[in-house]
């Protein structure tokens, strides 16, 4: 038996599940390649004794059979063996859903992250939280989003963010960012352990070993969920929940919340890209003037009634709550511009003195994004 050729979809689904511990079939589907060809290529990766599906407490994944393991193993052991032997997360599965779920939500981040464009397999890029690595150093291979465990082989201080939710850190032009998946339901934030988890980040990465490119930048936070839903989750009040969700109360000065499909890998290249991000902005600046420096409000640019108006088409939570916060306590009226599939659940999070307009989605991946394709 050998193993598929390493361009093709078949050893890209290897190579996600052997990363993942377990790949959630759900996920397949995200992949490129047309459905029923991904259908076929499942059958006959199982048939070929490649993967095997695991199903128990209505979670189906897919598993490397002991046979893949062996294969990936001498063909490039560089890469598969802090995955697939020893005792990594990643090689003794565990069957309790807690553990499932984690390395499901992980798998989820790990596809967003590979189709906006990032580099997420180890071999690609530099080893940035290696702790032999001399700093400072200047990555060549951006986007690159490191999970967990490759944030963990920074070395002792690593046992200072044992319990952190965070699936990973994105490193970008644009910035560094915490990434967390909550899926469809809340997820229950270790608060101290994410707070020491962005102070380590902000003294590891911008003070120490990137501060060439990303001295006194701030990290940022980025939370994916299952469906818009989760923001108005997320960005509620209620009492009980505030002191288990950190994303508010101004620890993190900026925290976008994306979907976990293809709009959310969109938004995460122009979050990526700060050339890309400019150029939707002053799309947007077209018919409004200029923000006003210093201004009660926080705003990207003003209308033609000397109102504020907030992009806020990365839902950045924080922003846009303080944006609404600010309307509210002194009286004004605003606007927020977002993308159409936003608009619903950001006019329930925005009192009633915020005007919500919105930009036509695939319009805008169409003719901005990928306006060469427009032309062919």
């Amino acid at each position: 038996m050998r193993l598929p050729a390493d361009d093709t979809l078949s050893y890209l689904l290897l190579t996600l599940t052997a990363i993942s511990g377990e790949f959630p079939t759900s996920q397949v589907a995200r992949l490129p390649g047309g459905a029923s060809y991904k259908e076929n290529l499942l059958t006959q990766m199982r048939r070929t004794k490649l993967i095997r599906t695991f199903y128990r407490n209505s979670l189906r994944g897919l598993r490397l059979t002991a046979q893949a393991k062996g294969l990936l193993l001498e063909q490039s052991p560089e890469r598969f063996s802090p995955y697939l032997t020893g005792n990594a997360e990643t090689n003794v599965l565990k069957s309790e859903v807690p553990r499932r779920l984690r390395l499901h939500r992980m798998a989820e981040v790990l596809v967003t992250m590979f189709n906006a464009g990032a580099y997420v397999f180890s071999w690609e890029k530099e080893a940035i939280f290696s702790p032999n690595l001399v700093p400072p150093v200047n990555p060549v291979h951006l986007p690159a989003y490191y999970h967990s465990r490759e944030v963990k082989e920074l070395g002792p201080q690593a046992a200072k963010i044992r319990g952190s939710r965070s699936t990973g850190v994105l490193i970008a032009d644009g910035g560094i960012f915490v990434v967390y998946n909550t899926g469809p339901s809340m997820m229950k934030w270790e608060y101290k352990a994410e707070m020491r988890l962005k102070a380590l980040l902000q003294i590891e990465l911008c003070s120490r070993r990137l501060s060439g490119r990303f001295r006194g930048a701030a990290i940022q936070g980025i939370v994916f969920g299952s469906s818009m839903d989760m923001l108005y989750s997320l960005m509620s009040s209620t009492p009980d929940l505030r002191h288990n969700y950190f994303i508010l109360d101004g620890n993190f000065d900026r925290f976008h919340f994306l979907t976990s499909d293809h709009r959310g890998e969109v938004i995460l290249q122009l979050l990526c890209s700060p050339t890309q991000h400019a150029d939707l902005d002053r799309i947007l600046c077209e018919n409004l003037s200029p923000k006003r420096p210093g201004w009660p409000v926080e705003h990207d640019a003003i209308d033609e009634n000397g109102a504020p108006v907030l992009f806020a088409y990365t839902c950045d939570m924080p922003r846009i709550q303080r944006f609404d916060t600010a309307l509210e306590l002194q009286g004004r009226v605003g606007t927020l511009i977002c993308f159409d599939f936003q608009e619903p659940v950001l006019r329930r999070v925005c009192g009633p003195r915020v005007t919500i307009q919105s930009i036509d989605f695939e319009i805008f991946e169409r003719s901005v994004l990928h306006p060469e394709e427009e032309s062919t």
